[in-house]
């Protein structure tokens, strides 16, 4: 196939031998299967701020540390240089939570470096050694929903431990591999202590994965993981080995129940809309 833009230098570099297929092209970025000596991986290489369609990158951005004063000043005045920075700022984000993530033992893809503004780490298979399918396009029984469903928040627990959030998390960012769940795309990943809307985002990332595999396990859709999750964070009683229960006992004096009921109603909303979406074009790639 043609070299795609962004993955040429790699190859003069030696970084990867060969570009083997498309894997994905999302909304950050679009993302190629490589084979580097006799290891098949792959390479995200990020789209450039003109192409991206995300929208509301400055409420994920909120509290992220810049490196250097000089950049932060320039970030903060919007110059062509701060723009610049913000940028490179945004695509390393990924690579430095990747990084983190896996040294706190977060089942996500290991990185193998970043090049040129392209990120190489490991491609996700299943038992057959093809790409593993997305949580979104699998239908789990009930026993495999549950069971799903103590991963994930386990690893929602892990990220909250090394304080971050994942902050975009949905069927469609879990990859369901041989041995279970591997969560990936992390540019818009939140800082938990100094982002304001942490705690919607941390409620929203579990509330997307409940609502999801409640469907085939209902009984998921009466936990508070998130809630849990949050207050012990909050109190610094959050640790990698904490168990949770899932139960949660909300001050009815601050806490609108409604609405959190609506947020998880509005989840399971959104993720059949997406559901519905990935069989229609299914349907028109067929036609």
């Amino acid at each position: 196939m043609k070299t795609p833009q962004g993955l040429q230098a790699l190859l003069d570099d030696g970084v990867i031998d060969e570009v083997l297929r498309p894997l994905k092209s999302g909304k950050e970025a679009a993302v190629y299967v490589v084979r580097s000596g006799d290891e098949v991986r792959c390479a995200k290489v990020y789209k450039d701020m003109a192409q991206r369609s995300f929208q509301q990158r400055v409420q994920y951005q909120e509290g992220r540390k810049v490196r250097g004063s000089r950049e932060s000043r320039a970030i903060a005045k919007a110059s062509k240089y701060g723009r610049k920075q913000q940028e490179t700022a945004w695509k390393n984000t990924e690579v430095d939570a990747l990084y983190q993530l896996r040294d706190a033992g977060a089942r996500v893809p290991e990185p193998f470096g970043y090049f040129h503004g392209v990120l190489v780490m490991e491609l996700v298979t299943d038992a057959d050694g093809y790409s593993a399918p997305r949580l979104g396009e699998i239908e789990p029984g009930a026993g495999q929903a549950r069971g799903y469903h103590a991963v994930l928040v386990q690893q929602v627990k892990l990220m909250l431990c090394c304080g971050l959030i994942h902050g975009d998390l949905s069927p469609y960012n879990v990859l369901v591999g041989p041995d279970g769940p591997v969560v990936i795309d992390f540019p818009q990943v939140v800082s938990a202590a100094g982002n304001n809307a942490a705690r919607a985002m941390l409620l929203r990332d579990v509330n997307n994965l409940t609502a999801y595999l409640g469907r085939w396990a209902p009984e998921l859709l009466d936990t508070w993981y998130g809630e849990e999750m949050w207050e012990l964070f909050e109190a610094g009683d959050l640790l990698p080995d904490t168990v949770l229960t899932g139960r949660f006992t909300p001050d009815e004096r601050h806490v609108d129940l409604d609405s959190v009921r609506d947020a998880i109603n509005d989840a399971r909303e959104l993720a059949l809309i997406r559901e519905q979406g990935r069989q229609a074009a299914a349907e028109f790639d067929d036609d």
